[in-house]
């Protein structure tokens, strides 16, 4: 099993690139199909879903934009139970279709927090999109509507996730081991 060291913490190889790659065209594929035709927004949520959003935006196969908004719920490996606005979404969301994009949907307050600022500007539609989904973690009724795939409760990190700003620059996907 591959291993890592990362921010002083030990993980192990978890989803490698090539899986990772398939959901996100996995997910594309449903995108393109679903809201071909409609005004889109993908509203990405940085910091950690930057290449997950770049990599699935590329394989959109419609006009669309993309813009992003700036939340906080972690400070290291643990959730601080708050969600802290870094930057706002912009206007214009009105009567458009509005695709969330997480990299990691764990305890579901950040997503639950962006739905009421996008509900806010009266979209026509909202849609949710992740990477990873950890139902033993999410203590929110949350729909994801296009998801990559759920993952026990453990810590990961790569693929634009982090571990206090480190490893979001790893191909793979890694989880915290007990050493």
């Amino acid at each position: 099993m591959k291993t890592i060291k990362a921010h002083n913490k030990k993980f192990e190889l978890f989803i490698e690139a090539s899986e990772i790659s398939r959901m996100v065209d996995n997910i594309a594929e449903k995108l393109n199909h679903d809201l071909k035709g409609e005004e889109v927004i993908f509203l990405g949520i940085l910091d950690g879903t930057f290449i997950f959003a770049a990599d699935l935006i590329r394989k959109i196969e419609f006009d669309c934009q993309v813009t992003f908004v700036k939340m906080s719920s972690y400070k290291g490996t643990l959730t601080t139970g708050s969600v802290e606005t870094l930057i706002g979404i912009g206007t214009g969301l009105e009567g458009k279709t509005i695709v969330i994009i997480e990299d990691i949907v764990d305890t579901g307050l950040t997503l639950e927090r962006i739905l009421k600022l996008v509900r806010d500007q009266k979209p026509a539609k909202i849609l949710t999109v992740a990477l990873l989904f950890k139902p033993d973690a999410c203590i929110r009724d949350i729909r994801i509507d296009y998801l990559g795939r759920e993952i026990p409760n453990e810590f990961v990190i790569g693929y634009g996730l982090d571990c206090d700003g480190f490893g979001r620059n790893l191909a793979d996907i890694y989880k915290i081991t007990g050493a």
